[in-house]
C-alpha cells in the first residue's frame, strides 16, 4: 500500500502503480475471455461434462509407463563400487586390481569433478565388523571403492552408467556392481547389498547353485536389471588331502597326528599348544604362534614335504608318504536361513522403475519354479514387498482422504449433492498428477503418492469457494445456470491466487536442486500437476456440473448476466 499510494492514480508516475494498472487491465481481459468460455461450456454442459470426464479417465492410460519405485534415487555426489576378483585371490593382488580400477575411474570422471577415492580391501579381521557388513564381502578378493565427487558435478548416474559398461570390458576376469550410497536406500534394502534378491533355499547347496546360475542367465534378459550376480561362488580353490590310513598305521601315525602336523606347519600351533612369551621389563605375556614362513610354501612339492612329527619319533616321515593331495573347490561363503543352505541372486535397476523390473523377475521366477527339485524353493526378497505394501496403504489413504473430505463437507453443507459437486474436480487432479509425472519422466513413488494426498485438500478448497458462492446466488434467483456463471466469474481471482501460491511454492521442491533434492521432487511435481488440472476443473467443470445437477432451464431462456457480458465481448 505504501508503494502504490499516490494523490492522483491516473497521473501518477509511480512504476508500481503503472504496473498494477497494466496488470489489472490484462487480468480483466483474461477474466472476460474466461467468462465467455465458461458461458459457452455451461450451456453445452450436457456434452461437455461427459467429454471432460472421459478426457480425465483417458489420462490413466499412461500409468503402466510411469514406472514404480519405492523412493526415488538421489544424487548425493558419491557412489560405492564393489570389486570382486577371482575367488581366492590374494589380498595384494586385489590391491593391484583396485589400483587399475582407480585409473579407469580417473579416466572416466574429469579431475575437476573427482574429489576422493577410498578403497576398503579384503575381509575385516574382527568378527564384530563382519556382522555389520552390507556390501557382500566374502574374502580377500573383494573390495569396496568409494568415490566422492566435488560440487557442481554432472549427474552421478551418468558416470555410474559409463563405468558399468567400461569396467567389465577392461577387466573381464573381475565382477563389478554398485552398492547403494545413500542412507535411505541402505535402510530400505534391510541390510542387503541390492534391492532385488532371488533366494534359493534347499538341502543340496550344489544343486541350488547350479539352478541359480541357470536362472541368472534368464534374468540377464530383463530390461533395466543390472549388476546381476550369484552371491555365493562355488569355485573357492582348495587342496584336498586324503590320508591313506593303512600306510599311516604301518608307520605308527594316526589321522590325528597327520592333521596336527599340517596345522602346526601351515597356521600355527596356538590353538593346540598355546605358547606365551613373558616380557620381564613390562610384565606382559604375549601370545606366540609358530608357522612355516609363507615364502617356504610355494608349490605342491612344499606341501608334500611337510614333516609328520609326534613325540618319541626321531625320524619323522613326510606328508607324501601317508597321504595324497589334489586340487578341489568349495563354497567361498556359507549362508543359511532357518538352518537351510541358501544361494542368493542379487540385482539392481537402471533406467527403469523397480516395479516394472520386479514384475518381469517374478514372471521368470514363477515359470522357473516348475523345474525345481523336491525340497528346493525360491523366494523373492528386497524392496519389492515393502514397496507394494506401502503402495496399498498410501492408495488406501488417498481414497480415505477423498471420502473423509466428502463426509466433512456433507456435515458442513447439510447436503449430499453439493459436496458431490465439489469433489468432481478431484478426477482432474488425479489425471493431472499422472500426466505431469509422465511428461517429467518421474516414476511413481511414496513421495509422489504423498503429494497426491496433499493435492486433494487444496483442490477441494478451491471447489468449495465456487460451489458455496453458486449456492448462495442460486438461493436468491433460482437460476442454476446464472448462479454457476456468476460463481465462476466472481471466484476466478481467488481460485487463481490460491492455486498459483501453492504451485509457485512447490517449484523449488519440484526442481530437485542440490544434493539429495531428488528425494522430495516427486512430491512437488505431483502437487503442481494435480493443482494445474484441478484449477481448470474448478473454474470450468465444477460450474457446469452445478448447473447440470441443480436444474434445467427452459429452452430459449438465457440468463441476464450471460447476455449482459457476452454482447459487449462480441461487439
Amino acid at each position: 500500500m505504501y508503494l502504490l499510494r499516490a494523490q492522483d492514480h491516473g497521473a501518477s508516475r509511480n512504476v508500481f502503480s503503472r504496473f498494477q494498472r497494466g496488470f489489472d487491465r490484462g487480468f480483466e481481459r483474461v477474466r472476460q475471455a474466461y467468462h465467455l468460455l465458461l458461458t459457452r461450456l455451461v450451456f453445452a454442459r450436457r456434452s461437455f461434462v461427459p467429454l471432460f470426464l472421459l478426457g480425465c479417465l483417458s489420462a490413466f492410460i499412461v500409468v503402466p509407463w510411469l514406472g514404480q519405485d519405492f523412493f526415488p534415487s538421489t544424487d548425493g555426489g558419491n557412489f560405492i563400487l564393489h570389486v570382486r576378483g577371482k575367488t581366492g585371490l590374494r589380498v595384494e593382488e586385489t590391491a593391484r586390481l583396485c589400483d587399475l580400477v582407480e585409473q579407469s575411474i580417473r579416466q572416466t570422471i574429469p579431475a575437476s569433478e573427482l574429489g576422493n577415492i577410498l578403497d576398503n580391501i579384503g575381509l575385516p579381521y574382527s568378527g564384530m565388523n563382519t556382522l555389520h557388513l552390507t556390501s557382500g564381502i566374502i574374502g580377500a578378493s573383494d573390495a569396496d571403492v568409494t568415490v566422492t565427487l566435488k560440487q557442481h558435478h554432472l549427474p552421478t548416474a551418468n558416470y555410474v552408467r559409463d563405468l558399468r559398461a567400461r569396467l567389465p570390458r577392461e577387466f573381464p576376469s573381475a565382477a563389478f556392481y554398485f552398492l547403494p550410497a545413500d542412507i535411505t536406500t541402505q535402510i530400505l534394502n534391510f541390510g542387503l547389498p541390492a534391492p532385488i534378491d532371488v533366494q534359493f533355499r534347499g538341502n543340496d547347496v550344489r544343486t541350488s547353485a547350479k539352478l541359480a546360475a541357470d536362472l541368472a542367465a534368464q534374468l540377464r534378459q530383463v530390461p533395466g536389471l543390472v549388476d546381476l550376480r550369484v552371491q555365493q561362488p562355488m569355485d573357492y580353490p582348495t587342496y584336498q588331502v586324503d590320508i591313506d590310513r593303512t600306510k599311516a598305521q604301518q608307520g605308527g601315525y594316526a589321522a590325528r597326528d597327520v592333521g596336527q602336523s599340517m596345522l602346526n606347519s601351515l597356521s600355527g600351533s596356538f590353538q593346540i599348544t598355546p605358547m606365551f612369551f613373558l616380557n620381564w621389563k613390562n610384565g606382559v605375556n604375549y601370545q606366540m604362534a609358530a608357522q612355516t614362513p609363507q615364502y617356504r610354501m610355494q608349490s605342491m612339492q612344499d606341501l608334500q614335504n611337510i614333516p609328520i612329527d609326534i613325540p618319541g619319533y626321531t625320524n619323522p616321515e613326510i606328508l607324501a608318504d601317508v597321504a595324497s593331495i589334489h586340487r578341489g573347490d568349495e563354497m567361498a561363503i556359507i549362508s543359511e536361513y532357518n538352518m537351510r543352505r541358501i544361494v542368493d541372486i542379487y540385482g539392481a535397476v537402471q533406467g527403469r522403475g523397480l516395479g516394472g523390473v520386479s514384475s518381469d523377475v517374478e514372471r521368470i521366477v514363477n515359470a522357473f519354479k516348475k523345474n525345481l527339485p523336491r525340497g528346493t524353493s525360491i523366494v523373492i526378497l528386497g524392496q519389492v514387498d515393502t514397496m507394494r505394501s506401502s503402495y496399498v496403504s498410501l492408495l488406501g489413504g488417498l481414497v480415505f482422504s477423498i471420502v473423509l473430505v466428502y463426509m466433512l463437507i456433507v456435515v458442513n453443507f447439510q447436503s449430499w449433492l453439493d459436496p458431490f459437486i465439489i469433489i468432481t474436480a478431484l478426477p482432474a487432479a488425479l489425471a493431472g498428477i499422472v500426466l505431469f509425472l509422465f511428461y517429467t519422466h518421474t516414476t511413481l513413488s511414496v513421495p509422489a503418492l504423498m503429494g497426491a494426498i496433499m493435492c486433494m485438500g487444496v483442490a477441494t478448497a478451491n471447489s468449495i469457494l465456487v460451489v458455496s458462492f453458486a449456492k448462495i446466488r442460486y438461493a436468491e434467483h433460482q437460476d442454476a445456470v446464472l448462479a454457476a456463471i456468476e460463481a465462476g466469474l466472481t471466484r476466478f481471482r481467488p481460485v487463481c491466487m490460491t492455486a498459483l501460491a501453492m504451485i509457485i511454492g512447490m517449484i523449488p521442491m519440484a526442481l530437485g536442486l542440490g544434493d539429495g533434492g531428488e528425494q522430495n521432487a516427486p512430491l512437488g511435481r505431483a502437487v503442481i500437476g494435480g493443482l494445474m488440472f484441478a484449477t481448470v476443473a474448478t473454474l470450468v467443470f465444477v460450474p457446469s456440473v452445478f448447473a447440470l445437477l441443480h436444474g434445467r432451464e427452459p429452452e430459449g431462456k438465457q440468463p441476464l448476466a450471460a447476455r449482459s457480458e457476452i454482447e459487449p465481448l462480441h461487439a
